[in-house]
């Protein structure tokens, strides 16, 4: 038999990463790939039912792979049952062991399209080649019949950006160069070339799910008033110590219910809306494209790139709620992450997160200064719902949160402010 746990207590690298769904038993598949697997030893499996995310558990492979897919499955059953249970509810004419006849089904239980409008694609890169072609690559396997893709390259060192998409995906993919470093900058510089009316955003370092695309479309269709949408952050690879550390620690997945949020119905977070991380990432969004470029795109004084390290997309999801329109989250639209291997990267990744969250704050009270009473009257509510957050998780002996990593966080929080301010100052000098 294989041992399972949801949350095994002590997991070790490397751990391989699955997906799965319960409708098509014996199946393992690789992150963004339909391509069938035989995984072996420890693995970590997104569980599936007719296409839709439940969660991920995970197990260890002693006796085959039909052993470790029914072990998994069985765990689903058990440690994601409410989950299981609202979606069979949600068309009772499915279960988990196939359609009406029986037989494994390949629907996601998602609504057609009535149309399919054109979706851009805006993927920055800087001297990332290899990532960027397995990107491209899951791109390019999205079953939505609509999308073009652009390649912005920024601040390149060379040309080998330039050169894989012109030589490898020529006629598939569009190419622009960006000379001013910065992800913010370069998504602007993406939007001049956009021709969709929805614009979706990922990043270099991933692979898109076959149906990402799509899950977007239906989203936005469903209600007119929704201006941007983000969706489930799945990790593309466990190989690592680094990796596992900051999957627990980046808080990456985002719950698999889908949700909304706007200043018309506000949630009972009592930091709402300043509390945009708990909304999405920017390797996951999606505009109207009318909506982005009416809110002057994103702020080019933060990003990666930028002194301020980050928060170029938590500010732009804090400018739609406060332009009034609906923030919608849709665990159906997939996207696996690759995290930093080494624990060099990851240091300074996880400080650039604290930078990128106080840097957004700041941005959002430079440009509506009106609301700096909200955010104070706000903060004490916040800080003691933080509090609480922290100590339940300090509690739990499978969350194994590093102070370290907790730590740099907390300086790239102090430091966030200036980097912003520091982005803006430079931004001005040369005039861009």
């Amino acid at each position: 038999m294989s041992s399972v746990a949801a949350r095994p207590a002590r997991v070790r690298a490397p751990v391989r990463v699955v997906d799965i769904d319960l409708a098509r038993p014996g199946e393992f598949r690789g992150p963004g790939d339909r391509r069938l697997i035989v995984p072996q030893g420890q693995v970590r499996a997104l569980v599936r039912l007719h296409g839709l995310p439940l969660g991920m558990v995970g197990a260890t492979e002693v006796s085959g792979p039909d052993d470790l897919w029914r072990a998994i499955a069985e765990a689903a059953r058990v440690q994601l049952a409410s989950d299981l249970e609202r979606h069979l509810a949600a068309d009772r004419k499915w279960t988990v062991d196939g359609g009406p006849d029986g037989r494994p089904c390949r629907t996601t239980g998602r609504s057609a399209l009535r149309d399919t409008p054109l979706i851009s694609v805006i993927v920055a890169t800087r001297d990332r080649p290899e990532q960027l072609r397995r990107c491209l690559r899951s791109l390019l396997r999205s079953d939505y019949p609509e999308f073009e893709v652009i390649v912005v390259d920024s601040a390149p060192a060379d040309g080998a950006a330039e050169t894989l998409v012109r030589e490898v995906f020529g006629g598939q993919v569009g190419y622009v160069r960006e000379p001013v470093a910065g992800l913010a900058r370069a998504h602007n510089r993406g939007m001049t070339r956009v021709r969709g009316r929805t614009v979706a955003f990922t990043d270099d370092d991933t692979l898109v799910d076959a149906s990402w695309l799509s899950a977007l479309a239906e989203t936005f269709a469903s209600d007119a008033r929704i201006g941007c949408v983000t969706g489930l952050i799945v990790p593309a690879e466990l190989e690592t110590p680094a990796q596992i550390a900051l999957d627990r620690h980046g808080d990456f997945a985002k719950g698999y219910a889908p949700r909304t949020w706007s200043l018309s119905d506000p949630p009972t977070d009592p930091l709402f809306p300043f509390t945009a991380g708990r909304f999405g990432s920017g390797a996951n969004m999606a505009f109207r494209t009318d909506v982005l470029r009416s809110l002057g795109g994103f702020d080019d004084a933060t990003g990666a790139g930028t002194p301020a390290l980050g928060g170029d997309d938590l500010l732009s999801f804090f400018e739609v709620l406060t332009a009034g329109h609906t923030l919608a989250y849709q665990p159906a639209a997939i996207i696996w992450h690759h995290h930093r291997r080494q624990q060099e990267a990851l240091a300074a990744q996880v400080f650039g997160y604290g930078a990128g969250l106080s840097a957004y704050l700041t941005g959002a009270l430079a440009r509506h200064p009106r609301r700096l009473p909200a955010l104070v009257r706000r903060l004490p509510g916040g800080i003691r719902y933080a509090v609480t957050r922290s100590r339940a998780r300090s509690a739990d002996p499978q969350a194994d949160w590093s102070r370290r990593l907790a730590l740099l966080e907390v300086r790239g929080m102090a430091y966030g402010p200036c980097g912003y301010l520091r982005g803006r100052l430079t931004r001005d000098r040369a005039g861009l």
